[in-house]
């Protein structure tokens, strides 16, 4: 493949001032290859990167953001086996540093040297340059092969799959039979209600505010929906369980009143994942995790390689992406796209640009 010596970029030069610039084309280091960015979908933290920044990132007018893309591989690095030019990959954005106690554990979306470069950490798109370019480096501990079954922007969506799964692994997993309930119908909560048919569940419970996000539920098999504007989400479960509640709840809402709801929701001896990020703090009933013997878990972004459990899951058909894939843009037109996203215009869901 002949590469050029310049690209176009996303970059952002201060707090909300994103421009489309030319910029060099980076070079694959050791271990590394350089994607040829076909896509990259806008997560709900990259309005807030564009807004605020990120702790450790690049410095503004250098900064590029973007962490959920794909592509395909345009050149290989030194050290580099397992892989050449014109395999299709879809990156994970978290790489560890590989020798604290957490990545030795395989806990490295915690890595206990974040942020630090010199010791080999890497957050793509957020503490290093990410996808929202026409070329974007990345290590080949953080690439996943994918068949031509998936397009690209199918391809954006296994991190946000890869969240769900890594939270539901982290809360004890589901066992066949089970009522789970799904808190916050997004990107990831729609993909919760997926995986939890995977794992075997034997009812899901999607719950939200949206009538349109609910009915995407329904597509992507959600077997009842509870609009919790209009009814008491305790109240119906309770109904529905009689009386038992949930075996799991999964909370992606990331809302306070989602974080505080998903430990009434959940039966004695039940587990919580917690998968929203929460920019205020929650009031959890804590007497009641106690006296219910609940376990509840974090889950930080897509750990333990879930990614590569997730891709045969979608190019099986068993993973919906198209019902969740609903506006793209060029890369000119990234602002666009953002306000999209962030004003849920046309009801969108997942955003893609496409450089």
């Amino acid at each position: 493949m002949s590469l050029p010596k310049r690209m176009r970029a996303a970059v952002l030069y201060d707090y909300n001032d994103l421009r489309v610039v030319d910029r060099d084309v980076p070079a694959p280091g050791e271990q590394e290859v350089l994607i040829q960015v076909k896509a990259c979908a806008i997560c709900g933290s990259d309005p807030k990167i564009v807004a605020h920044g990120w702790p450790s990132c690049p410095p503004m007018g250098e900064y590029i953001p973007g962490h959920e893309f794909s592509g395909v591989i345009a050149a290989v690095g030194s050290g580099v086996t397992g892989y050449r030019a014109g395999e299709r990959v879809a990156v994970e954005p978290h790489k560890g540093c590989g020798h604290c106690i957490n990545c030795i554990r395989g806990l490295y979306t915690t890595c206990l040297n974040y942020g630090k470069l010199e010791e080999g950490h890497r957050h793509y798109g957020f503490t290093v340059n990410g996808g929202y370019a026409e070329y974007a480096v990345c290590h080949i501990n953080c690439i996943h092969k994918f068949s031509e079954t998936l397009s690209y922007e199918d391809a954006t969506l296994l991190t946000t799959a890869g969240t769900a799964l890594y939270g539901i692994q982290r809360a004890g997993g589901i066992w066949p039979g089970e009522t789970v309930v799904v808190i916050g119908p997004g990107p990831i909560g729609l993909m919760a209600v997926q995986l939890a048919k995977v794992l075997g569940a034997g009812r899901v419970i999607l719950v939200g505010t949206r009538e349109s996000r609910l009915a995407t539920g329904k597509e992507v098999g959600a077997d009842i929906t509870v609009n919790s504007r209009e009814t008491d989400a305790v109240q119906a479960i309770s109904e529905l369980t009689g009386g038992v509640m949930a075996d799991m709840v999964v909370e992606t809402s990331g809302s306070t009143g989602g974080g505080a709801q998903a430990v009434e929701l959940v039966k004695k001896s039940g587990r919580v994942a917690f998968v929203g990020i929460y920019s205020e703090p929650v009031t959890l009933n804590l007497n009641k995790v106690v006296q219910w013997n609940v376990q509840l878990a974090g889950g930080k972004a897509e750990g333990e390689d879930v990614l590569d459990r997730i891709v045969p899951l979608m190019e099986s058909g068993r993973i919906k992406t198209k019902p969740l894939l609903t506006h793209e843009f060029s890369l000119e037109q990234i602002n666009e796209g953002m306000n999209t996203y962030i004003n849920r215009v046309g009801n969108a869901l997942k955003v893609v640009i496409k450089p």
